[in-house]
């Protein structure tokens, strides 16, 4: 039996089925809105409702978007020769930050993982490959994340491209900024060293 009244235990509840969330920060966030104003938590319902509701894939690149297409894609500014490819609408926010990438994306929603029965059949990579084959792309940046699963996808999708004639291309991978050698493991050194250029 629950020591707190149904309604904060089911609100307890659904705290914890978010990732990162265990049972004690579930308590204190279902805490934290209790305690807050009427107004102020109906507010905060009606914004994940309203986000719920409005927001969607983007039918040409798979970023989250409530226009279709999405900013990015209609975009008359942006490079329509260079598609980076990516696994989730979080590494769009991340490239987009650094305000130096002007092309446009397509998002994967994921990676191949064999081990957990996901496959090229199972993320966002025919369209891309239908997208490449009547668009004007030049160039297919590869920017999954440098693991196992990341790495196969790559080059998965590197076999795939290269013999439509596009420039096929992998983000870089090494040592971040301010670190120290003596700290790196031996993938990252390795990965630092293959992706070496003149200076």
């Amino acid at each position: 039996m629950s020591m707190y009244a149904a309604p904060v235990a089911k609100l307890i509840d659904e705290f914890e089925k978010l990732p990162g969330i265990g049972h004690k920060t579930a308590q204190r966030l279902a805490f934290y809105i209790l305690n807050m104003p009427e107004d102020k938590a109906i507010e905060f319902a009606n914004a994940i409702i309203d986000a719920k509701k409005k927001i969607h894939y983007c039918s040409v690149c798979g970023d989250l978007t409530d226009t279709d297409p999405c900013r990015v894609c209609s975009s008359q500014n942006r490079d329509r020769s260079v598609i980076c490819v990516v696994e989730s609408p979080r590494d769009v926010i991340a490239m987009e930050r650094i305000r130096e990438f002007k092309g446009l994306y397509h998002v994967l929603h994921g990676v191949i993982s064999p081990l957990e029965g996901i496959g090229p059949e199972d993320i966002n990579m025919k369209s891309l490959i239908k997208r490449i084959g009547e668009g004007e792309t030049r160039e297919v940046i590869l920017a999954t994340n440098p693991d196992v699963e990341g790495e196969a996808t790559a080059m998965y999708l590197a076999k795939l491209i290269k013999p439509m004639g596009i420039k096929t291309t992998r983000i870089a991978h090494g040592l971040p900024v301010g670190g120290d050698l003596e700290y790196a493991d031996e993938v990252t050194l390795a990965k630092s060293l293959e992706g070496r250029r003149e200076i």
